[in-house]
């Protein structure tokens, strides 16, 4: 995938693909990262393709500045935290602690990130696997192992080995957000596809799935404008 700048203000990096079965170049904003993307099918030239994408630049700033701005996690700055929003600041003592409205973490100020994102993590890992057994309980099957990935282009995945991996920034969605694409990956055990029947399974295994996957499709990206690391 090459990478492209067009010209402009501002200029808009692009990611070029090529695609033997695109039917026609293409451009998408993606919704969680806002990266772009410009597919070019077979026969066209990357010229043809760039010229394209720079047609189409007051479109491409358009969708780029109505993204949430990146925020450096700090001290200070509000966080969410299972759909809460909590006021980040200094702590004692040895871990990461939660009191009222406010997410306190011990250390010096530069380990903060870092210290919040592997706390985060772990919360993620704990509700995230109960929810998995329950919906798998519930279904009657199994899977392999539960990973854990910062992952941008999906919330979640299950493989042709039953392995589920998940974006660990679901735990700072509400809980029942984080509840629904954990009954969609282990739908997935059953149905390795988007069929009726599959949707069938997931609304069997959470009957109002609906609800948080449109608050996942609103809110979602919005989750991703807060950075751990520079």
């Amino acid at each position: 995938m090459g990478q492209h700048l067009l010209s402009g203000n501002p200029p808009v990096a692009v990611s070029l693909r090529h695609s033997p079965r695109a039917r026609r170049i293409s451009l998408r904003v993606s919704g969680l990262d806002g990266r772009v993307t410009l597919t070019v099918p077979r026969g066209v030239s990357e010229a043809e393709a760039l010229t394209f994408a720079a047609s189409k630049g007051d479109w491409l700033r358009a969708q780029l500045a109505g993204r949430p701005d990146s925020l450096r996690v700090a001290a200070g700055i509000a966080l969410p935290v299972e759909g809460r929003l909590l006021r980040i600041g200094s702590g004692t003592g040895r871990g990461v602690r939660l009191t009222g409205d406010a997410i306190e973490v011990p250390g010096p100020e530069a380990q903060l990130p870092a210290r919040l994102e592997g706390w985060l993590k772990a919360r993620a890992r704990d509700r995230l696997a109960a929810a998995s057994d329950a919906y798998a309980a519930q279904l009657g099957r199994g899977y392999s192992r539960i990973t854990l990935r910062d992952t941008r282009s999906r919330w979640g995945s299950c493989s042709s080995r039953s392995a589920l991996s998940y974006s660990w920034r679901l735990i700072m969605a509400p809980p029942e957000v984080l509840d629904y694409v954990a009954a969609h990956e282990v739908a997935h055990l059953a149905e390795m596809n988007h069929s009726p029947a599959f949707w069938a399974v997931v609304a069997r295994l959470l009957p109002d799935y609906e609800t948080p996957r449109r608050w996942l499709r609103r809110e979602g990206a919005a989750l991703h404008r807060f950075r751990f690391s520079d």
